[in-house]
């Protein structure tokens, strides 16, 4: 393996599932995505941003996790591409500081239930509510 792909791996821009088609649906607030290997996933704007993978919602260490109210109405402005590797969410919360790599896409989207369900479980637990 070269030390350029290797140096790419161990930050993280590893790619092993490319998107070919990604749309945002401002009626549904959603985003439609669709992977070369013919999956395709339907991933709501607040589930994109309460999953933010920006330290401001990721911290820089897992107990350091914010669990976000109140964005159950969020929708998405504006999509950038970062790369061939990314893109940039910007939310109309006026969110934008995080980077979606295809790989952290394909995993909210493969683990979507998990992920939901476990965020909805720390909302329930902290007495917050997804309502503005």
């Amino acid at each position: 393996m070269s030390e350029s792909i290797e140096e790419d791996n161990a930050q993280g821009f590893h790619t092993e599932h490319w998107p070919t088609d990604l749309k945002y649906k401002s009626d549904e607030r959603s985003l439609h995505i669709t992977f070369e290997n013919g999956m395709t996933f339907v991933l709501p704007a607040e589930y994109l941003r309460v999953e933010s993978p920006s330290a401001e919602v990721q911290g820089h260490h897992p107990s350091q996790k914010q669990i976000l109210s109140g964005r159950r109405m969020v929708g998405i402005i504006a999509i950038e591409p970062v790369g061939n590797y990314a893109v940039k969410l910007t939310f109309d919360d006026l969110h934008d500081t995080g980077i979606y790599s295809w790989q952290y896409l394909y995993k909210l989207a493969t683990e979507q239930e998990t992920i939901w369900q476990r965020y909805l479980n720390e909302m329930e637990k902290r007495g917050l509510s997804r309502i503005p």
